[in-house]
C-alpha cells in the first residue's frame, strides 16, 4: 500500500492506495487551529489512525514537495518557511510512525506521471479536479451550498495524484 500526502498548514490531504484500488481518500482540516503545534498534533492523530487500521501494510509514503521558490503574487517568505517547517515535521512523523522514509514528488511531476496536462492559463487545481471526476470513480467531489467544490476536495485530489504517481514510481523502481 502507498500513502500519498498533500501537506499544508490549512488542510492536509491523504490517499491510501493498494495496487490500483483507492482504500482511503480524505483530508485533515486544521484551519480552526491557530497554533502551529495544534495543527501538527491534529495531523499526527490522523496519521496514527491510518496506522492503527493499516499499519505495516503501508510500504511507501509519497509527499508533495513543498514550494521551493517565490512566485510573484503568491506566497511570502514567511508562508514558505512555515509550510516547509510543517512539511518537515509531518514527514518526520510519517517516518517515525511507519518506519518508512518518505519520497517527495513535485506537483508538476506527479501530474505528468498521471497523464494530467494543465493547459496554459488554466488553474492546475481545477484541471486536477476535473481529471479525477472524469477518470477516477473512487474520487468523491463534494460541494458547498453555493455549488462550489469544498476546499478539502482540492487537497484530497492532490493527495490522490501524489499517491497514484507514487504507485507508478514504485512500479518503475521494481523493474
Amino acid at each position: 500500500m502507498i500513502l500519498g500526502l498533500d501537506v499544508s498548514t490549512s488542510i492536509t490531504g491523504y490517499t491510501l492506495i493498494d495496487g490500483d484500488k483507492i482504500i482511503l481518500n480524505g483530508a485533515w482540516d486544521t484551519r480552526k487551529y491557530k497554533d502551529f503545534f495544534e495543527k501538527v498534533t491534529h495531523v499526527k492523530a490522523g496519521l496514527e489512525e491510518i496506522y492503527r487500521q493499516y499499519g505495516e501494510k503501508i510500504t511507501a509514503i509519497y509527499i508533495e514537495q513543498s514550494l521551493q521558490s517565490f512566485r510573484s503574487g503568491f506566497s511570502s517568505a514567511k508562508t514558505l518557511s512555515t509550510l516547509s517547517r510543517f512539511n518537515g515535521i509531518i514527514s518526520w512523523l510519517a517516518f517515525d510512525q511507519y518506519k518508512t522514509k518518505p519520497e517527495y514528488l513535485a506537483a508538476t511531476s506527479a501530474r505528468k506521471l498521471c497523464g494530467i496536462k494543465v493547459p496554459r492559463g488554466q488553474k492546475a487545481k481545477q484541471v486536477v479536479l476535473n481529471f479525477l471526476v472524469d477518470n477516477e470513480p473512487a474520487f468523491v467531489l463534494e460541494y458547498t451550498r453555493n455549488g462550489n467544490p469544498k476546499p478539502e476536495c482540492y487537497d484530497k485530489a492532490d493527495s490522490m495524484v501524489i499517491a497514484k504517481a507514487g504507485v507508478i514510481c514504485e512500479r518503475e523502481n521494481s523493474k
